[in-house]
């Protein structure tokens, strides 16, 4: 079942740690198969390195085990910003250094330079924290809602911002595709650490203006020029 998917998230699951975007089992990569309403995700505290395509885990899009061993903890986050995002096909959870710390501090990510404006159009948000209520609810349905609820109230769409931080926990990003997820990830990974050091000024740094933002993200995303569907908060 999804063999060819399978074999597409294992790979992306194992550049989490090459890219020193993850330690132990920390993290997680996802696809779907739309046409199906299945998503194929790494196994609850596998170790990357020993994933292979059969060990994945299958689900249902209401996080039931079809196929394979019991799924990531993260499993009903990556399914809520799926439902959410209807134009993406892959998501990535890590605890990569530098965009848990801005997830920690729990700031935006503002767009100083050129790397963030060719990949994110704007501000990386960061969630509001997760309240007792929203918590003791269903921690991990209410951290997708918190994904999503951040990019609705800032006007933000997920073709255009594929990534946000969660308050105290860490970063998602998504796409397209698993690889443009785990991309995006990586780029996050840089970004946070440019802007971390770049807040450490000791004068007032400005974001890149807004004419510079438009040539650097259009040049290279030259098909996403049409506004994308602000998500709804379900």
């Amino acid at each position: 079942m999804l063999e060819q998917l399978k074999e597409r998230v294992c790979k992306a699951n194992k550049l989490l740690p090459r890219n020193n975007l993850s330690l132990f089992s920390w993290g997680s990569v996802s696809g779907i198969d739309r046409e199906q309403g299945l998503m194929v995700i790494k196994p609850a505290g596998a170790s990357f390195e020993k994933l292979v395509p059969k060990s994945m885990s299958v689900v249902d899009m209401s996080g039931k085990l079809v196929e394979g061993s019991p799924p990531s903890v993260d499993t009903l986050i990556h399914l809520e910003l799926y439902r959410s995002f209807p134009t993406i096909g892959g998501v990535t959870h890590t605890h990569s250094k530098w965009a848990t710390i801005m997830s920690q501090i729990g700031l935006d990510i503002p767009v100083y330079g050129a790397v963030h404006a060719e990949y994110f159009y704007g501000d990386i948000p960061c969630t509001k924290p997760l309240t007792n209520d929203q918590i003791h609810k269903d921690y991990a349905r209410e951290t997708g809602l918190a994904v999503v609820r951040a990019l609705y109230e800032k006007k933000l769409t997920p073709e255009r911002v594929g990534a946000c931080l969660v308050a105290s926990h860490g970063p998602f990003t998504w796409g397209a595709t698993e690889l443009v997820a785990v991309q995006n990830a990586i780029v996050l990974e840089e970004v946070s650490m440019s802007a971390w050091h770049t807040m450490q000024m000791p004068i007032k740094i400005g974001k890149i203006p807004q004419t510079m933002l438009d040539e650097h993200f259009f040049t290279r995303n030259s098909k996403q020029q049409p506004s994308g569907q602000i998500p709804n908060v379900v």
